[in-house]
């Protein structure tokens, strides 16, 4: 069994998918920001770690057209490597947020705007339909999804998208979004330290209605893009030392126990910590280990 498989597959619509996949946001050596001053990641080694995550079972990689730096783009690097490798993956971008080409952040795209942002992905990407797109609303106070969420439903009937999901949402926009077409996954940030996800039951809702919910933040947490830091949670360390693991492993595998239905998509442009995250999956925490890591406000 290949590493990232331990956690167990679900379905994206008809597509099954290994539960630890990869996010590509800090391929292009800055996070999403724009504002890294860092070197950019080298193409080939880039292209090396995608085939590496391949090889060790990622079969679903997350992106966006938005998710590049000045010299590198998350999804030019993804069609490389897809280029030169024979098995399937599945390719999960989202459109609604834009950038210009010098990287500064432009309004939300109207609906009408949305099929260049997926014509945008499908160039970047080199392929002819995308497999599946997420609708990233505005955040919880976005008042609708319908009119965007339709927009793409009728590139999903044209033939350019297979399955559609959502992005920062809450109950309510998964509940209007499947009037209009079947929702596969719901993409947002959650973890040991954000559980707005648990408060407002869309963690609960996505898997009694079949739903993959799929963390982003997972183990940066309360950090989001910023980088690795040392890990100041006396619970996490505790789990951590029981199993010989990191950190950043328990704070995966706490969120894979979530549900089956809970996905994850750590990213990272470090092999080792690469095959660290895809371990995690095999990472069994006990009730106990679990109902320690659960009760949040305790001191640190």
């Amino acid at each position: 069994m290949s590493a990232a498989a331990a956690a167990g597959t679900w379905m994206l619509g008809d597509l099954e998918v290994n539960r630890i996949g990869y996010g590509a946001m800090r391929l292009t050596g800055n996070g999403m920001m724009g504002n890294s001053d860092g070197a950019p990641i080298d193409r080939d080694a880039a292209v090396g770690l995608l085939h590496s995550a391949f090889e060790q079972g990622v079969n679903h990689v997350d992106t966006a057209a938005f998710y590049f730096s000045p010299l590198r783009s998350a999804n030019e690097l993804i069609n490389r490597a897809l280029s030169s490798w024979r098995g399937d993956v599945v390719v999960v971008t989202k459109v609604g947020p834009g950038r210009d080409p010098s990287g500064e952040w432009l309004y939300r795209a109207r609906p009408d705007q949305l099929r260049g942002q997926v014509e945008e992905n499908l160039r970047q990407l080199g392929r002819d339909h995308l497999d599946v797109v997420n609708l990233r609303a505005g955040g919880p106070r976005t008042a609708s999804v319908a009119e965007h969420f339709g927009a793409l439903a009728e590139l999903r009937e044209a033939g350019l998208i297979r399955h559609l999901g959502l992005s920062a949402v809450l109950p309510e926009h998964v509940a209007e979004a499947q009037k209009i077409a079947p929702v596969v996954c719901v993409q947002n940030s959650y973890g040991l330290d954000w559980r707005r996800a648990d408060e407002s039951g869309l963690v609960d809702l996505c898997g009694e209605q079949g739903i993959a919910f799929v963390p982003f933040f997972a183990v940066s947490g309360l950090r989001r893009e910023a980088a690795a830091d040392q890990e100041h949670d006396a619970r996490v360390r505790s789990v951590a030392r029981a199993h010989h693991a990191t950190p950043a492993q328990v704070r995966l595998a706490w969120t894979l126990h979530r549900g089956p239905h809970v996905l994850a998509i750590p990213g990272t442009s470090n092999p080792a910590h690469l095959a660290e995250n895809l371990a995690a999956g095999a990472l069994r925490l006990t009730e106990e280990e679990l109902a320690v890591l659960d009760r949040q406000g305790e001191p640190r």
